[in-house]
């Protein structure tokens, strides 16, 4: 039997629940377990496509061109596993599903309800991941908190879940916050009772309680919550504030949350194997040699709209033994004129050009390209950056007099970044971009050949423009090398310059694919030359 835990939030959003998941299934998976994860968003928007990341942070891409919640990002790195677009249920997806199923007539003669046809159709959903995976364990988090009313038809799913699957096969967790008092410094249980309370009115009695806190829970407050709680004392665990969210799944398995878990669902409580992730741990921790990043974005306000490229640049230095320390600079100034461009290349050893569509903040990002390009500093362009870098070129060094890209001037006299030729006429814009990964045959002797070690490459996209190939001669003549191309459409996927030690600019994501054991290797490249512009 398939064994699923269930993982649900209170008090807050944003309280943790992804880390704690993504910790959860790595340490069943180091136990020998195959798990895989889902996140269920219950935004009436189809996928996290269509939002802005100030709304909702990153939307993460993955292998099949799922555009997805954040959370995924921390699943697939916590258990080095590629996940697909059916990891991640929205109450859109599910609502579309059962709406057309009842105008093709599958419910004739029946009135259409939440229960159980919404409901149905979320178990349906859940039991298909399970299936096609072949997980042992399927670990499902509820997006949100307990109460929110667009939550309800999820959690009642999962409840009806407990009675189909078996109370063997099902374990509730619920992870909520327990804040600390300043005028006393005393940890209050009381705002997690109350969400234990809402759970178990709605017909969920937690299994495991997660407290989220700022120091480990004192005996007292984790005698209170249990009681009121009414779970075993051992079943409570602490998830207090660490260093690095790599550290969670350790701080969990020191206090028997993986035991506990392999004993409720009826596993074999193998002895698990954290050496890995434990020596990763250690090298993140104890790497103290700084290297500073300019990190040139438009929605910097928010680090969460970068998470995938921020915990990248972690996994590169801690293969490397350094330190990235990130320095956010919002694009949008720098193009007002409020931020020193130069300034931003002098307190700095690379520069990193976020992505982030539209015309907001873009000349800001151009004006950095081209302080890091003539001061000879590492840099990075990702997606949007890239494009953007390939502007500069083609402004500064091949002449190109008002080269643009026609998504932020239709009129450029020199479109050398153009809408890709498939984008021409599409009128719905959700999951209509390039998504997903394809492969890509990398140009022997450049940089970008050099990294990657190989001749194709599998990273994964997410855009509606591309170098416009028009152009790509005169650019080449400028200095450019076009260092990788589009299996699939032989469309330019990575560009460098001749006579710079690293400006590489990169079409595809390669943050999405980086894994804390394995790094990306445009990442772990820049970091490498910024270490040389240091000496």
């Amino acid at each position: 039997m398939v064994k699923y835990v269930f993982v649900t939030g209170g008090v807050l959003s944003s309280v943790g629940k992804g880390i704690t998941t993504a910790s959860i299934g790595l340490l069943l998976k180091s136990r020998g377990y195959n798990v895989t994860a889902i996140k269920i968003d219950p935004y009436i928007n189809v996928d996290a496509g269509t939002m802005n990341p100030y709304a909702h942070g990153e939307v993460f891409v993955t292998e099949d061109g799922g555009e997805t919640d954040l959370d995924i990002g921390h699943y697939e790195r916590f258990l080095d596993v590629n996940l697909s677009r059916k990891n991640n249920i929205t109450t859109g997806q599910v609502y579309l599903s059962v709406i057309e199923k009842e105008r093709r007539g599958e419910y004739l003669g029946q009135t259409v309800q939440v229960i159980p046809h919404i409901t149905d159709e979320i178990k349906s959903r859940i039991r298909e991941v399970a299936r096609e995976t072949g997980a042992d364990v399927v670990l499902v988090e509820i997006g949100g908190t307990v109460g929110d009313i667009e939550g309800l038809p999820f959690l009642e799913a999962i409840r009806q879940m407990r009675i189909e699957e078996g109370y063997e096969n099902t374990v509730f967790v619920h992870v909520a916050l327990v804040p600390v008092l300043r005028t006393t410094g005393e940890q209050k249980t009381k705002p997690l009772q109350h969400s234990v309370q809402e759970l178990r009115r709605i017909g969920i009695q937690p299994d495991i309680i997660v407290a989220r806190s700022e120091r480990p829970l004192e005996p007292e407050a984790k005698r209170k919550i249990a009681l009121y709680s009414n779970v075993p004392l051992e079943a409570v665990f602490s998830n207090y504030d660490v260093e690095t969210i790599y550290e969670v799944p350790l701080i969990l398995e020191e206090q028997g949350l993986g035991s506990y878990l392999a004993r409720r669902l009826g596993l074999e409580d193998h002895k698990p194997d954290l050496d890995a992730w434990r020596d990763f741990v250690k090298r993140l921790k104890e790497s103290q040699k700084p290297v500073r990043i300019a990190m040139v974005g438009k929605y910097t306000k928010l680090r969460d709209s970068y998470i995938s490229i921020v915990e990248a640049l972690r996994h590169a230095g801690a293969a490397l033994r350094v330190k990235p320390v990130l320095n956010w600079y919002e694009s949008t100034l720098v193009e007002q004129g409020k931020i020193d461009p130069r300034k931003v290349i002098e307190e700095n050893d690379a520069v990193v050009v976020l992505p982030g569509f539209g015309r907001r903040g873009a000349e800001g990002k151009i004006m950095v390209i081209r302080e890091a390009r003539e001061a000879g500093k590492p840099l990075l362009g990702i997606c949007f950056g890239m494009q953007l870098a390939v502007i500069e070129i083609a402004r500064n060094l091949a002449g190109l007099e008002g080269a643009n890209s026609t998504e932020l001037d239709p009129n450029t006299p020199h479109p050398v970044i153009d809408l890709l030729p498939n984008q021409r006429g599409i009128e719905r814009l959700g999951g209509t971009m390039r998504l997903g990964a394809h492969p890509i045959r990398l140009v022997p002797n450049t940089l970008v050949y050099k990294l990657y070690n190989r001749d194709i490459v599998y990273e994964r996209h997410r855009h509606r423009y591309e170098v416009n190939p028009k152009y790509i001669e005169k650019l080449v003549s400028a200095g450019m090398e076009v260092s990788g191309y589009s299996l699939d459409t032989g469309s330019v996927e990575f560009i460098e310059l001749r006579d710079h030690p690293f400006f590489v600019g990169s079409q595809p994501h390669p943050e999405f694919k980086s894994r804390p054991m394995r790094p990306s290797p445009l990442f772990t490249g820049l970091l490498e030359a910024a270490l040389k512009t240091q000496s």
